[in-house]
């Protein structure tokens, strides 16, 4: 690496005696950020997975499905890279406390609208432009004041590691809850529970104290588009960063919009081996209640079980040792991710399809936690918003995009093929740069 991470300031870890991979949590601020963030990503998953069953029941289309994550990526292009460049200007809490207001009446407005039954495709379509929108500015503001509100990079991959924890957390327990409640109710009441969950992380914002004032504040008056070039051309200068980005981008691209297909695959792929669960809770005479859409059941447990696997992989990172090998968990969560795929996509299994979702939310947080670790470690404390602004863009750009080309591509030739063919090619490319950059699996 061309720089060598600051691990020096000062953290409340130097007195903390509790279990080595809750020590982010002896910053104040940063378990008031966990307590209700955690109580909103599940609202999030809730939200998330209802739009994927109300899509598909308002079109019975894969390709409305990638749709809905390619209308995120209009705004994401422009905002991301603003949304960085304030999150080194501004007080980051501010800028969150905006971003999760307006995402909070984004979910009201979908519940209403499904409430009422006027609820249509477009209607879906406009707010997940806005909500990319938003999105663009929050999360490289999120990723950066991670740093803030641990006092430095010292707890930090901890801190990293806790946040994909409370991350899966929401993924592992959101659809399961929106699973039951969608298929009981329709998705109207998870949109609206997701709403309330906002107030939690809104009033946790608000208690934080003692965080410092953005460098830029104080020592930088630069033009808008210049502060955004200087921390490109910081990217463009470190090869090693760009390889550790383009591996997230790839992926992204080719692997993670199995997410996109996972109602294709619980309805049409696995729907018969499936049955047996959803007569379990919804028959008629012997089940545990009235389903008004059975087909939510065994997609909340897939989901489910794959975030259980993502928080299990993200409490394995958090407790890594200072002195860890990242760069070698890193390369095996970078083929373990697309060979659990390659399995997934193939099997007609409902419970065997269980179990490599479990293997594939572990090694897809093997490999993006810990990509966005040593991104952040080697990043310079004011260009921090900007790099991760940029990573935000990679990310989410190449995941709204492979969204759409895998709803394409399965609507032409099936999901399983859609998804088996990306994780091959994303698996050839992880091999390509275990094989041809040694520096990032050894660092």
């Amino acid at each position: 690496m061309q720089d060598k991470p600051n691990l020096s300031a000062h953290s409340a870890a130097d007195t903390y005696h509790g279990p080595k991979f809750l020590r982010a949590l002896s910053h104040r601020n940063y378990k008031l950020w966990f307590i209700g963030q955690g109580i909103s990503l599940i609202g999030s998953w809730m939200q998330a997975m209802a739009q994927q069953v109300l899509v598909y029941d308002l079109t019975g289309s894969a390709a409305a499905l990638g749709l809905v994550a390619l209308l995120g990526l209009i705004p994401l292009i422009p905002l991301s890279f603003w949304g960085g460049s304030i999150a080194d200007r501004l007080p980051k809490r501010t800028v969150l406390i905006i971003t999760q207001t307006i995402m909070m009446l984004e979910a009201f407005i979908l519940a209403a609208l499904v409430w009422s039954g006027v609820v249509q495709v477009w209607h879906v379509y406009v707010l997940s432009f806005i909500l990319g929108a938003v999105n663009a500015v929050d999360v490289p503001v999120r990723q950066a004041f991670t740093v803030e509100m641990v006092e430095g990079k010292e707890d930090l991959t901890n801190a990293i590691g806790l946040n994909a924890a409370m991350f899966n957390l929401g993924r592992a327990l959101g659809p399961a809850l929106a699973g039951i409640l969608v298929a009981a109710t329709g998705a109207s009441m998870a949109f609206f529970l997701n709403g309330l969950t906002f107030i939690a992380v809104l009033v946790c914002l608000s208690l934080m104290k003692n965080l410092p004032t953005p460098q830029a504040i104080v020592v930088q008056r630069t033009n808008q588009l210049s502060h955004i070039k200087e921390g490109l051309v910081y990217v463009r200068g470190h090869s090693i960063m760009i390889v550790l980005i383009s591996l997230v981008g790839v992926s992204a691209f080719l692997s993670m919009p199995y997410n996109t297909l996972m109602p294709v695959f619980a309805t049409q792929v696995l729907g018969e081996s499936a049955s047996p669960v959803v007569e379990f809770f919804c028959s008629p005479t012997t089940g545990m209640f009235t389903c008004q859409s059975p087909e939510a059941l065994p997609l909340g447990m897939l989901l489910t079980i794959m975030g259980v696997g993502a928080l299990a992989g993200a409490f394995f990172i958090a407790a890594m040792p200072d002195d860890a090998r990242r760069g070698r968990y890193l390369t095996a969560g970078n083929l373990l991710f697309p060979i659990s795929l390659l399995v997934f996509a193939f099997s007609r299994s409902f419970i065997l399809s269980l179990l490599v979702m479990f293997l594939t939310g572990f090694s897809f947080v093997c490999q993006n936690a810990l990509a966005n670790t040593l991104i952040q470690l080697f990043s310079p404390d004011s260009m921090r918003g900007r790099i991760m602004g940029f990573y935000t863009l990679i990310f989410q750009g190449m995941m709204r995009l492979g969204s759409m080309q895998a709803g394409l591509v399965s609507d032409w030739i099936g999901a399983p093929l859609s998804v088996g063919i990306g994780a091959a090619i994303s698996l050839a490319y992880g091999v390509f740069v275990a094989i041809r950059y040694p520096r990032i699996r050894n660092s």
